[in-house]
């Protein structure tokens, strides 16, 4: 049978789960691919921890990526260190050697993509990168091909699966968040800095990938307005319940005559409606063609062999060719491509909103909220009020929960701002977006 020469960079998490799919099913990947994927050299920086992790032929480790550069019978590579830097220039310097690439680095698509996919069609070359975005789920195939008949009007996703975990643990175990991510960490689906995981980074990194895919925006990832979980109050989670919600940090990309609106932020979504029931580690997208109408795709999206699962899957397209064909075709993340679309002034999307403060326990304290969002158009839907959730509290202080009926994000904004500032309110105002 053929034979196709493969690499590895990379042999942490997700490069450890590759490596053992090529090595203890090669029938398999030779049955889909028509050609046995050799695994030929593994690339790591330290020799003896990459030995201890797993057993791999002789020959095969490697701590020179020259080793990979200079041998022409490798044409395939799977690039799988993160970060920025070196990770850019190893992927030029391996495109440049004639290797096609293959990577689950979404940071560095999101940042260098037109850089790297222009590069990569001067040389002839392709990069496939479904595991770049949600793990195992084959969003990316979906969007760019199998949706093609389509224009996509509506994206709305959990893309991160590490604080889909942290949320999911928080509202059904009542732990605390320190807990959670410590026990994400141990499991796998946290970095030693979760940082990206739980600021919203790496889930606008990835809206930014899906909006380029789907709507042909040109979009650099720190433009997306993001709140992570990492602020995330579990008396939130409480009265969300209460409201009949679920919190989740949700990733919207909508499409509209104005523009295309973009956002990561923790979000309710009523409970019983699928994005709603999405618990640990697991991604989901809710997609909308005009063709198709809604679809959803939901899967693991964290951890190591559902997202090894998508490289492989991008390593034998890879060596049978598929992915060049369309990635010629695609021209995906071009710089000569002006944009199709152009991102909405965030203060004009419009929602429902929640609102928790703390007030005085005093007449006319309500009436004067009110009478502020009266000011700005916004009416109220509903209101909780209990008393002081401790004893430790002043008593002279409550909880006060509003859900507004539709306004615009700049309304809100300033709203809240003015509540803020009242008199009878303290502490700040937590507001989260609503979706029914």
């Amino acid at each position: 049978m053929e034979k196709t020469n493969v690499a590895i960079v990379g042999l942490g998490t997700v490069g450890s789960g590759v490596a053992r799919l090529l090595l203890d099913h090669g029938d398999r990947t030779a049955r889909h691919a028509g050609r046995t994927l050799w695994l030929r050299k593994a690339v790591v920086r330290d020799l003896e921890k990459a030995a201890e992790r797993m057993e791999l032929p002789a020959g095969v480790l490697t701590d020179s990526i020259d080793d990979v550069i200079n041998d022409p019978e490798i044409t395939v590579v799977a690039q799988l260190i993160g970060g920025l830097e070196p990770a850019r220039t190893i992927m030029l310097r391996l495109m440049e050697s004639g290797k096609d690439i293959v990577t689950a680095n979404k940071a560095l698509l999101a940042e260098h993509g037109p850089e790297l996919f222009d590069r990569a069609r001067q040389l002839g070359r392709s990069i496939a990168f479904e595991a770049s975005v949600a793990g195992g789920i084959p969003i990316i195939a979906n969007i760019s091909q199998c949706l093609s008949a389509n224009q996509i009007l509506s994206l709305e996703g959990i893309l991160n699966g590490t604080s889909n975990f942290i949320v999911s643990q928080m509202d059904e175990y009542g732990a605390s968040y320190d807990d959670v991510v410590r026990k994400a960490q141990e499991l796998g689906y946290a970095e030693a800095d979760p940082a990206m995981d739980v600021d919203g980074t790496d889930a606008a990194q990835k809206l930014a990938i899906l909006a380029h895919l789907a709507f042909g925006a040109t979009v650099d990832w720190n433009d997306i307005p993001k709140i992570g979980i990492d602020g995330l109050d579990p008396a939130d989670l409480r009265y969300a319940r209460q409201l009949g919600y679920r919190i989740k940090l949700l990733a919207v990309a909508n499409l509209s005559d104005d523009g295309l609106e973009l956002s990561v932020s923790p979000t309710l979504i009523k409970i019983g409606t699928p994005l709603a029931e999405v618990r640990d580690a697991y991604n989901a997208i809710r997609a909308i063609g005009d063709a198709v109408g809604p679809v959803f795709y939901h899967g693991l999206g964290a951890g190591q062999m559902p997202t090894a699962s998508a490289v492989v899957a991008d390593l034998i397209d890879t060596a049978v060719g598929r992915t060049k064909l369309t990635f010629q075709t695609l021209e995906y993340f071009s710089s000569d491509n002006p944009p199709r679309v152009l991102l909405r002034d965030a203060e004009s999307l419009r929602g429902r909103f929640y609102l928790r403060l703390h007030v005085a326990n005093h007449p006319g304290t309500l009436a004067a909220i009110a009478a502020v969002l009266e000011k700005h158009a916004i009416s109220i839907a509903s209101v909780i009020q209990h008393e002081s959730e401790s004893s430790g509290r002043n008593l002279d202080l409550v909880p006060l929960v509003i859900m507004t009926h539709e306004a615009s994000e700049g309304a809100a904004s300033k709203a809240t701002s003015e509540i803020e500032s009242l008199k009878s309110v303290t502490g700040g105002v937590t507001r989260l977006r609503v979706k029914d």
